[in-house]
């Protein structure tokens, strides 16, 4: 697969090339007018596209723009910014980004870094009930509600979003807040009442009940059941309550949610308190993935369904790619008025350089090595270099369905972290990142399994994490 795993990191050079020469020290490129964008989700912080980048750098033996990186982030990454940040967005880019810098290369100062930042997002849960609201002030402490969210809810994706990351903060500062706060949020939507036993989009971070009965596997709810399954493996398989949590809430969504069309495609629709719309986002499409990582660790007699589940999700997946003109996948496809795996409307046919159908056939390859993943992969990798590539970066597009293509400007930070990265695995041998030791932030940053070894004549159980 060498020329393949090759196409992965001259890709990957050529973006990021292009982002140190006309966006260094920016949030991300924007490749047709070659300026930097900055943009406001990340409040005052900067250089996301770097802070996103480091371990596919890393990874990919890209040395010397990994140490430029590296020297950026020691540097110039101020972290006493004043501005609205997205704790969300915040805690899976560059929390998620330094932590995998420093356990990939054990450099002291990511996780020096790292811990400055974390201390920082605290501010955030001083609410009635713990949950998070979703935007910190990092510079002065305060934290409020999106103004678009739903009557000052907290969003599932955003505040279910954080386990990983807190833990290993945790881990690192030998500090236990963080976990304390990821945990309270844990107990209180396990003890919560679950509409069919499904998780609502929108909570009060002030009475600690749903808002409104919206349910949805992808934005608004995606990586909050990613987050479940994946507490699970990191913890070495000895966090129970996740496990239960995530099987159960799986089980909801078999029952309620995952659809057949009439076509024979097997999809998530989403829920609005009881009815069916029979739409599926780009970002739901992680889940066939999600499927197949814990399929291993259900009730036995259900593992064979499990992985079926997860092959026939990504195959849905891969037809939203290969019914459009352009090769790539729309935001959001429908399967009703006759359509089936397409847009209809306009405002849904964009393609941002996303990477959950990659992710995808990333994870499905590892767990079958069906070669049809790869060739899907490949045709992504075609489509990417044939439509978003453009002179100066890779840019989105405003249309998959169009023959003449339409770029949006926006090389976004993901491409660099989880599209790239993902697509370089999909080539690459199992060993790379093996998945019995690594898990994947929702932003693709590899995390060490947390094994908790017993270490004779040291008094009791240490920590391992297993990088070390």
């Amino acid at each position: 697969m060498c020329k393949k795993t090759h196409a992965g990191v001259s890709m990957m050079k050529f973006a990021w090339d292009n982002y140190k020469s006309f966006a260094w020290g920016k949030n991300e490129l924007r490749p047709l007018t070659k300026n930097g964008h900055i943009g406001n989700m990340f409040g005052g912080l900067r250089g996301a596209s770097i802070v996103d980048s480091l371990d596919t750098l890393y990874i990919m033996g890209l040395i010397d723009e990994y140490n430029d990186a590296k020297e950026w982030v020691e540097t110039s990454l101020d972290l006493n910014s004043n501005g609205e940040a997205s704790l969300f967005e915040v805690n899976i880019r560059y929390v998620g980004g330094l932590l995998s810098a420093y356990y990939l290369t054990g450099e002291e100062m990511f996780k020096r870094k790292v811990l400055e930042l974390g201390e920082k997002l605290l501010p955030a849960f001083n609410t009635p009930t713990g949950i998070p609201r979703g935007v910190i002030n990092l510079g002065s402490g305060t934290s409020w509600s999106w103004g678009w969210a739903s009557a000052g809810s907290s969003i599932l994706a955003e505040f279910g979003t954080l386990h990983l990351e807190f833990v290993h903060l945790s881990e690192l500062s030998n500090n236990p807040i963080y976990t304390e706060k990821v945990m309270n949020i844990r107990r209180l939507l396990n003890k919560i009442e679950k509409p069919h036993g499904l998780y609502p989009n929108f909570l009060s971070p002030v009475s600690g009940n749903w808002v409104q009965h919206h349910v949805s596997i992808g934005g608004l709810g995606d990586s909050f059941y990613e987050y479940l399954i994946k507490s699970y493996l990191m913890s070495d398989k000895t966090d129970e309550e996740a496990k239960n949590m995530y099987y159960s809430a799986l089980e909801a969504i078999e029952a309620n949610l995952v659809q057949k069309s009439p076509g024979g495609l097997t999809y998530m629709a989403e829920w609005r308190g009881g009815i069916l719309d029979h739409k599926m986002g780009h970002l739901a499409c992680f889940s066939g993935g999600m499927v197949g990582i814990g399929a291993d660790d259900g009730a036995p007699e259900k593992r064979q369904h499990f992985l079926d589940l997860a092959a026939e999700i990504t195959h849905t997946c891969h037809e939203s790619y290969s019914r459009s003109a352009t090769k790539l996948g729309p935001e959001a496809f429908r399967f009703d008025g006759g359509a089936e795996a397409t847009a209809t409307r306009l405002s849904d046919r964009y393609y941002i350089l996303r990477p959950e159908v990659i992710e995808s056939y990333m994870y499905m390859w590892r767990l079958t090595h069906d070669p049809k993943y790869r060739e899907w992969g490949w045709e992504a990798v075609e489509a990417l270099e044939q439509h978003c590539r453009v002179e100066a970066g890779f840019s989105g597009i405003r249309d998959v369905y169009a023959q003449t293509v339409s770029h949006d400007n926006m090389q976004q930070s993901f491409f660099l972290s989880e599209t790239l990265k993902y697509l370089y695995l999909l080539f690459s041998d199992d060993d790379l990142l093996p998945l019995e030791d690594w898990v994947f932030n929702t932003e693709a940053h590899p995390l060490p399994v947390i094994r908790k070894s017993c270490l004779h004549g040291e008094g009791g159980t240490h920590d391992k994490t297993t990088s070390e």
